[in-house]
């Protein structure tokens, strides 16, 4: 059976392009599996379906690897468990194909080319905010303003454990790593 695997890295993105390359290999839609999310981590919702889901002798298909996985740790695991299924992996765009050993040893390289690429766009990334920094145009992003009166009175009955930090967090649109930050900045 073909299954195919399409991610996006946000809501906004357009998934489009590559629902049509699976449906020009002849996929069924109810085995296009998409996720949209970034890739900087394997734990995502439909690939974790698709790897429970492929069985024996089918082929998996992605539209390039960058799109399955952005590292080649990532990769080479999520490719091992489909092995370990008998299931193939092919990716469209290196011409990758795992039923071949030329096809195993390419997907290992253009892995590490992909990973390469992403740490290059995070470098370029940093030194273009150092520059911007140092240039005065780049200052990060606006603290988030918040009812301070609130926040204390919440966090006084969270103390108290009338409260959960949790339901703060979602009161607010925190995480929770702003919600403890906040919480040692005030001395609260």
């Amino acid at each position: 059976m073909k299954l195919f695997y399409v991610r996006v890295s946000t809501e906004e993105q357009n998934e489009e392009r590559q629902i049509k390359s699976a449906k020009e290999l002849g996929v069924e839609e109810e085995y296009i599996f998409i996720d949209k999310q970034s890739g900087k981590n394997a734990d995502r919702k439909e690939l974790n379906r698709l790897l429970e889901f492929c069985r024996k002798g089918d082929i998996v298909y992605t539209e390039s690897i960058s799109r399955i996985a952005r590292n080649t740790k990532d990769l080479l695991n999520i490719v091992e468990k489909l092995n370990q299924k008998q299931v193939d992996f092919v990716s469209l765009k290196e011409s990758i194909d795992t039923s071949t050993p030329q096809g195993k040893f390419m997907l290992t390289v253009f892995g590490a080319m992909a990973e390469l690429e992403r740490e290059n766009i995070l470098q370029r990334q940093k030194e273009g905010i150092a520059i911007g920094k140092l240039n005065g145009v780049y200052k990060g992003r606006k603290p988030k303003e918040i009812d301070r009166v609130k926040f204390d009175k919440m966090c006084a009955e969270w103390r108290k454990g009338e409260r959960t930090a949790k339901s703060i967090q979602r009161e607010f649109e925190i995480t929770q790593t702003t919600f403890y930050k906040w919480i040692k900045k005030w001395g609260l």
